[in-house]
């Protein structure tokens, strides 16, 4: 046999094998209390997008949790004032999904009363109801799923806070996406559908 005919799948073979795993981008919000990270969901593709635009640039990062209730949400992001979200860099188009529904750990997007339910761009909470909050669904868009950190959640909604549920000792955010492979995602608890 020729030993080009012979090494030529023995190539082909070792190029597959070295093709390196796809990698998904996974929410990481790092705060004083640990680390949070959760799925972002394909079927928002804007509110994915949206996300990871603002944590590439760190949005974020000069922002806090400011608005925690336990057996409710951990809020974040830009601060919502009685006029709305007005400091929102832009507002987002709805994405309400039957398949994605507000359970313990869901990453929804924060509005205001505004007629068309649009998303402020730069608030995000937290699901920290163990129940759920089936209340919220197709009002409110969910765009991720924590699935590594809702310790730290529960931790977040237990600090002293002010009649406005304002944490008395700020909760930092250092907000990112980062790349997990799917054997990475699987360690933690998560399996790519």
């Amino acid at each position: 046999m020729n030993k080009r005919y012979f090494l030529l799948p023995l190539l082909a073979i070792l190029l597959l094998a070295s093709k390196p795993e796809k990698t998904y981008p996974v929410g990481q919000i790092k705060t004083p209390q640990g680390e949070i990270l959760f799925w972002l969901y394909d079927e928002t593709p804007n509110h994915k997008a949206s996300f990871i635009k603002l944590a590439k640039q760190g949005y974020w990062d000069s922002y806090t949790f400011n608005r925690v209730i336990p057996n409710f949400v951990a809020q974040g992001g830009c601060p919502d004032t009685p006029e709305g979200f007005a400091g929102s860099p832009y507002l987002l188009k709805p994405e309400f999904v039957k398949s994605i529904r507000h359970v313990y750990g869901a990453v929804g997007a924060g509005r205001d009363d505004n007629p068309g339910m649009l998303s402020a761009g730069c608030q995000f909470y937290i699901v920290q109801n163990k129940q759920g909050l089936a209340r919220l669904d197709d009002k409110y868009t969910v765009y991720g799923q924590v699935f590594k950190g809702m310790d730290v959640v529960d931790a977040i909604v237990a600090v002293k806070r002010d009649s406005t549920d304002t944490p008395l000792t700020p909760i930092t955010l250092d907000v990112n996406v980062i790349q997990l492979s799917g054997s990475e995602l699987k360690k933690l608890g998560y399996v790519v559908k």
